[in-house]
């Protein structure tokens, strides 16, 4: 959802306007689909990493603004809080030297951004959930002056009709109510984009699905909020319950959250995912645009403010030809930028293996199970106890070293990367894996075993982050 608009004030008209935009881009693009007119070609790489900006003492630090505009370069983007920024790449073909390309150029930009936060008093830190984030740092006061981030409060509010509610369970409690989206805001991710064959697309998806559970047991790193210990992977529900708006069934509470794993698998195309999307889901922000059709900007901003674990998008190759992503979302940000592309390195792997080997013609894994497999991974990490494509369970670090590695390896090779890059990460996440420690685990590890404050944790990771060295290495210390 990135966006602007012009206006946070909609009239009927612009929703009954939007949505007829909406309905003739998701026909036009329904088409374009049935003409084999989309784009064919082989797997592209590419990912979102989202940051904090803190200060000496590990705290939020709200001056995302002065940043982008004393870094000033255009693959940094605006988050929704003015503590949190935004850092993409420039998309790579998934073969070769694809991995290294990835590190060196997030390394640069990591560099590069790093030093402009240091001349503004600041840090970056890249963590699922920041643990000395307070409840009281999530306020309007702090969100990113952009117009679609008031609006897309002010639509949320509206649909739910009462302040947002938050409780998880997990190690301890939280249970507490707020009152606007900045909740949001608490949860920073890595987001890795695969562009697709479009024939492919829908295998790919249900790939990425399954994968789900293993990939966020194997990257947990959010395992505090607001001083509470609670999953592994903090970041989900949080996300889930700080959007908890639904389709037309019952708003808030209807069917189909646009927060979610999602219901279903992809049965025959890509497109049935839009479909939904214009029947099931209100519109949020309806803008207008001038662009024709052939743009789909109604199609991809509604889109935007539907947020799937796994999410297909709607872009352009650089001729024009439209093209198929699947944004895999559940990865937290960090721990370093090693741990990432390996991350990468891994998810890429086993969606290529399982797209290969175990969704084709329709999954082998039923849809039920890999949601309750990907639940069980967020709030257990690698010790979740999940259900594979075996039928049998295993325990998610017992799977990966027996089963998931091997399967990566072997998605990487049939992509065509380099052996080298594939060995150099994919090496990491077997040690990571080995040794059990997660950045949630080693969070949860040095606090228990120190029993330093939150702050004191927090700025002996920025300085096993600012190593570089990856987190199953770190000591507790």
């Amino acid at each position: 959802m990135g966006q602007e608009i012009s206006s946070t004030h909609f009239s009927q008209a612009d929703f009954d306007a939007f949505y007829a935009h909406l309905e003739s881009e998701t026909k036009s693009f329904s088409q374009q689909i049935a003409q084999g007119l989309c784009s064919h070609k082989l797997p592209v790489a590419g990912f979102e990493i989202e940051a904090w900006l803190v200060d000496d003492e590990m705290n939020p630090v709200a001056l995302n603004q002065t940043f982008l505009q004393a870094f000033n370069n255009p693959l940094a983007t605006t988050e929704l809080a003015q503590f949190n920024i935004e850092l993409n790449n420039q998309p790579v073909e998934l073969k070769d030297k694809a991995l290294s390309k990835l590190h060196a150029e997030l390394d640069t930009t990591w560099a590069s951004a790093s030093q402009t936060a240091n001349t503004l008093n600041a840090k970056l830190l890249m963590i699922g959930t920041l643990p000395t984030l307070r409840q009281s740092d999530l306020t309007l006061a702090n969100m990113s002056p952009l117009k679609r981030y008031q609006a897309l409060n002010e639509q949320i509010l509206h649909l739910r009709g009462e302040p947002l509610k938050l409780a998880i369970t997990g190690k301890e409690s939280l249970s507490i109510t707020h009152d606007d989206v900045m909740l949001e805001a608490a949860t920073t991710s890595f987001q890795i984009h695969l562009q697709c064959p479009l024939e492919l697309a829908h295998h790919y998806y249900n790939a990425a699905v399954i994968a789900s559970a293993p990939m966020v047991g194997i990257s947990a790193n959010a395992p505090y909020l607001f001083a509470k210990e609670l999953w592994c992977e903090t970041r989900i529900p949080l996300f889930e319950q700080a959007i908890e708006v639904g389709g037309y069934d019952g708003a808030a509470h209807g069917p189909m959250r646009r927060v979610s794993f999602g219901t279903q698998y992809a049965r025959r195309s890509i497109m049935e995912f839009f479909q939904i999307n214009l029947e099931h889901f209100p519109i949020l922000l309806p803008m207008q645009f001038e662009q024709p059709t052939t743009h789909m900007e109604h199609l991809r901003l509604h889109n935007g403010t539907i947020w799937r674990w796994n999410r297909p998008l709607v872009g352009f190759d650089d001729d024009g030809t439209t093209h198929v992503r699947i944004e895999h979302r559940v990865m937290p940000a960090g721990p370093t930028i090693i741990d990432s592309i390996a991350n990468a390195a891994f998810f890429y792997g086993l969606a290529e293996e399982l797209c290969d080997t175990a969704v084709q013609p329709l999954p082998e894994l039923a849809f039920s199970q890999a949601k309750d497999n990907f639940y069980q991974s967020a709030r257990y990490g690698l010790d979740a106890q999940i259900t594979w494509l075996d039928g049998q369970k295993h325990r998610v670090q017992d799977l990966i070293a027996s089963d998931l590695i091997d399967m990566a390896y072997r998605g990487l090779e049939k992509l065509g990367v380099d052996s080298g890059d594939a060995s150099t990460y994919l090496e990491i996440i077997k040690q990571r894996n080995l040794t059990g420690q997660t950045g949630s685990q080693w969070q949860r590890q040095y606090r228990h075993q120190t029993g330093n404050e939150l702050n004191t944790m927090v700025m002996a990771y920025y300085q096993h982050q600012q190593t570089g060295y990856p987190v199953h290495t770190w000591e507790l210390s």
